[in-house]
């Protein structure tokens, strides 16, 4: 019996074959035409003035907190709900991150958990799309505004999603993207991030580029900076798939509810996104049912050839976290223990995965 997989990429070899010929031709394998081409495509989906390539969405949320200026003695808070590089990237840079808790159906940062965490400290906050849903977003926008308080996206797992009609990457102060294999566009590896400050972006355009301006006879280094950039290659790739964005977006929509409907009598429940958002689906999420061992499920999957995952993680209950910070944080803690991601792509076997999820509930219940 086959294996089910719990991903598989949107894009073919077949897709991007001539353009890599081109590539290879040309020798022009970085700083060209290609990752042009794909800032501007980022531009003009997500509305965002601004658009810059990174080599993930981990190196660019920590140069978004560089931009901030963040460091030792400040804090930022963080959706608790999510891999935990959202706050590694606070933890290195010498700042604290505060564990906001979230919400049981959508799995987003709480509005009171928000301003419970707020002090003179704040420097930032990261509300995180859990799993590609911005539910939310909006609200935790005004609450930043309120205050004062930059308020950045990660939106690692939502490009194509959106809230109120507006596409993740142009709401927040600053956004920042993944194009990781597990999500709806991969480059191997890779990210972006979006801005919509003109004087954000200059600041981008030369810490991006070693500290460099260009000149009319090369480069002047007016600045320190870094490298992380982003392949012609990778650019390339992401490029074809962002062209399909909203075709994905549909097909993970359709296979969510044939899932639903096959899962909700038994107990599961899917995460919850509601009418104000369009939700990519980056992950097809449930709730297992209370009877249920979300790990145990998880195994006995893996025996029936099919693969499958947790959610995502408590970053306050992991190990480092827990033991430096002492936060608990109840919804999120639960959350990690009983929220599982089953595979979702194009002609995938929606019934088979259904049927060994009834057969091993059956008999482990």
């Amino acid at each position: 019996m086959s294996q089910i997989r719990l991903m598989k990429p949107y894009v073919s070899f077949n897709e991007v074959e001539a353009e890599f010929r081109d590539v290879f031709d040309t020798g022009i394998f970085t700083r060209g035409r290609y990752v042009e081409e794909l800032r501007a495509d980022i531009v003009r989906y997500t509305g965002s003035k601004h658009a810059f390539l990174a080599t993930s969405a981990t190196t660019a949320l920590w140069v978004c907190l560089k931009l901030l200026e963040i460091g030792p003695g400040d804090e930022v808070v963080v959706s608790d709900f999510s891999f935990p590089a959202t706050a590694n990237v606070v933890e290195d840079l010498g700042a604290r991150p505060l564990f906001a808790d979230v919400s049981s159906q959508t799995y987003n940062m709480r509005p009171d958990a928000l301003r419970s965490l707020l002090t003179e400290k704040t420097k930032a906050v990261i509300f995180v799309d859990a799993l590609g849903n911005p539910a939310g977003l909006h609200e935790i926008k005004d609450i930043c505004r309120e205050h004062g308080i930059p308020l950045i996206e990660d939106a690692a797992c939502s490009i194509g999603s959106s809230e109120f009609g507006r596409p993740c990457g142009s709401v927040a102060d600053l956004t920042c993207f993944s194009f990781h294999p597990r999500k709806l566009i991969s480059s191997g590896e890779g990210g972006a991030i979006t801005t919509d400050r003109d004087d954000w972006a200059e600041w981008l355009s030369v810490k991006l580029a070693h500290g460099a301006r260009p000149t009319e006879n090369g480069l002047d280094f007016v600045d320190y900076g870094y490298n992380f950039r982003l392949t012609e290659l990778q650019a390339i790739m992401a490029s074809k798939q962002l062209a399909k964005i909203d075709e994905i977006v549909d097909s993970r929509n359709a296979i969510r509810e044939v899932y639903r409907a096959q899962l909700e009598p038994i107990g599961f429940v899917a995460q919850h996104a509601g009418n104000s958002v369009r939700h990519n689906v980056q992950s097809l999420v449930f709730s297992v049912p209370p009877t249920c061992n979300r790990d145990a499920l998880v195994a006995g999957l893996r025996s029936e050839g099919v693969e499958s995952t947790i959610g995502t993680y408590a970053m306050s209950a992991t190990t480092y976290y827990a033991n430096k910070y002492g936060t608990r944080n109840d919804i999120a803690a639960s959350l990690m223990t009983s929220t599982i991601t089953l595979p979702c792509y194009d002609n995938v076997d929606v019934e088979r995965v259904a049927a060994a999820i009834r057969h091993i509930t059956k008999h482990s219940g």
